[in-house]
């Protein structure tokens, strides 16, 4: 049985669990012995610009931030891990994998660049731990592809060739990868969906969504017996108070509904991603689909200052997104230089800073919220149904060797006694002001 709780000045301590006598107090929060859904993994997307940090590390320190990130007995422990497909907003530049004009059977398709950037980032966590999964998505179509003809702003060019090739790419993209070593489990088809920006993006209607899906990369992959899993992501639906303005406020789902509604669309959908806004629309997909599995594809990045605060509301996002009915959390930028800024000038959080002067690993506050979660949850638990007081700033899984892994904030200014109650014994937890905290009890 253990304990371990961080706070703004002790990141990872260990402390004494209390039991009580069966019924001396008032339980705060109870577990139930009821399974919601399985947990498939955590994990963080590999970016140009988080291997240019990393290369500023000695190798051995090198290996220490690797370890820990991915090695199933490091810190934590990753399982689910993203790339982009071509340039994300934290590449080095613009590219994508082929921008010749008209190339429609894609003779000049190359991930030459990758091999300098993404490739061994992958392959040196893939080393560490051979079982990860691996999901990509593109930020954007290459430019020739699009209305106008940009990296940024724009949409697909909806014409026959133009879409039987781009599902080329697709495809183009999953055997270059195999030939490299590299298994792509899953193609989301669009980073952000509603994102019109000035990095790397492209827009999207459900209705184009469907009918990309259900009439070319569907059957492009089976025509080339690819055994990828397509999923329907990442989905950033418009916020609500947007929708509102518009009379769209039913609208939150209506990607992910506009596609499942329809069986052929449906017959090639494995999952569905959601990030950022996409919060507001999850509930409602999982109601109404939840045979599918679901996933948190984008952690919400903040401002490239890494505060308490700022990690206090992440572990809202785990909370809400496990509650909700996901299988795997995604961070986004795992390593980062100081203040993270991208390529086109917006600071974002990171798990881990490294400055480069000083060869310096900083371990954020959001890698602790991470870690709690990471490194105690294996693949394949289970998240289990709560009831009490503390139901909303908790969230509790079993592993399948019967350990139970209670995951608790206490957002309060001030320590909060927390007495939890499972089979009839009680534990209580003193828990300090603004922490995070895992508690693994031996379950059954």
């Amino acid at each position: 049985m253990r304990w371990i709780s961080s706070t703004e000045s002790q990141r990872w301590n260990e402390k004494d669990v209390k039991v009580v006598t069966s019924q001396e107090k008032q339980s705060s929060l109870m577990i139930t012995s009821t399974d919601r859904q399985l947990v498939e993994g955590f994990g963080g997307c590999f970016n140009e610009l988080g291997y240019e940090a990393l290369s500023f590390l000695s190798e051995e320190d090198r290996e220490q931030v690797l370890y820990h990130l991915f090695h199933p007995d490091g810190d934590c422990k990753f399982s689910v891990c993203r790339l982009p497909i071509g340039a994300s907003d934290y590449a080095l530049e613009w590219y994508s994998l082929n921008e010749h004009d008209d190339d429609y059977e894609m003779e000049h398709f190359s991930i030459e660049r990758d091999r300098k950037y993404l490739i061994p980032y992958i392959k040196e966590a893939l080393r560490l731990n051979p079982n990860l999964t691996l999901f990509a998505s593109p930020w954007s179509p290459p430019t020739w592809m699009k209305t106008p003809k940009a990296y940024n702003y724009g949409t697909l060019r909806w014409e026959k060739e133009v879409l039987e090739a781009y599902a080329l790419y697709f495809v183009k993209f999953i055997e270059a990868y195999k030939q490299e070593g590299i298994t792509i489990h899953q193609i989301h088809v669009q980073n952000e969906v509603v994102a019109d920006q000035k990095f790397p993006s492209c827009v999207w209607t459900g209705e184009q969504l469907r009918e990309f899906i259900r009439d070319y990369l569907g059957p492009a992959f089976e025509q080339h017996h690819i055994e990828t899993e397509i999923w329907l992501g990442t989905i950033n639906a418009p916020e609500p108070w947007d929708e509102w303005l518009k009379g769209k406020a039913q609208d939150h789902d209506a990607y992910a509904h506009t596609v499942l509604s329809d069986p052929e669309a449906y017959k090639y959908v494995s999952g569905v991603g959601y990030q950022w806004a996409g919060k507001y629309g999850i509930q409602r997909t999982v109601l109404s689909y939840p045979e599918l599995r679901y996933m948190q594809t984008e952690n919400e990045c903040g401002d490239g200052t890494n505060t308490w605060a700022y990690a206090k509301y992440i572990f809202n996002l785990y909370q809400h997104y496990f509650t909700n009915g996901v299988n795997s959390y995604i961070y986004w930028n795992m390593v980062l230089q100081p203040k993270g800024r991208s390529t086109w000038g917006w600071e974002q959080n990171s798990m881990l800073t490294i400055e480069k002067e000083r060869q310096q690993v900083t371990q954020n506050p959001e890698y602790f919220v991470m870690k709690h979660f990471s490194h105690f949850v294996r693949p394949d638990a289970q998240l289990i149904e709560t009831t009490g007081s503390w139901t909303g700033n908790s969230l509790v899984f079993e592993n399948t060797d019967g350990a139970l892994i209670v995951v608790i904030q206490n957002p309060f200014k001030e320590e909060r006694e927390v007495v939890i109650e499972h089979n009839g014994q009680q534990y209580s937890f003193n828990l300090e002001a603004e922490s995070f905290n895992s508690l693994v009890l031996n379950g059954k």
